[in-house]
């Protein structure tokens, strides 16, 4: 089914200009958007967020123990295969 597309020619000048105008003002917000999205503070901002909420339950205000203790013996297992690995090449 061909969708039926309307001459630019045949509508008024007023009617295109307010359409170019309203293009703009979307495509305005939708710089603005990006600029906020992409800038360094919101990106920080939106990372720091998500460590703090898989840290802290966000209901209770309680610290989430379990994944802290995971990344404690993440950590800790690390730092051992480190130390392993430093003695055997020495």
């Amino acid at each position: 089914m061909a969708k039926r597309t309307e001459d630019p020619a045949d509508r008024p000048p007023s009617q295109l200009e307010r359409e170019i105008e309203e293009t703009r003002e979307r495509l305005a917000g939708t710089i603005d958007e990006l600029l906020f999205r992409a800038h360094p503070k919101t990106i920080v901002g939106r990372e720091v967020a998500g460590v703090k909420a898989f840290f802290v339950d966000h209901a209770t205000g309680e610290p989430r123990t379990e994944n802290i203790l995971k990344v404690v013996g993440g950590v800790a297992a690390f730092v051992a295969v480190l130390v392993v690995i430093r003695r055997t090449t020495r």
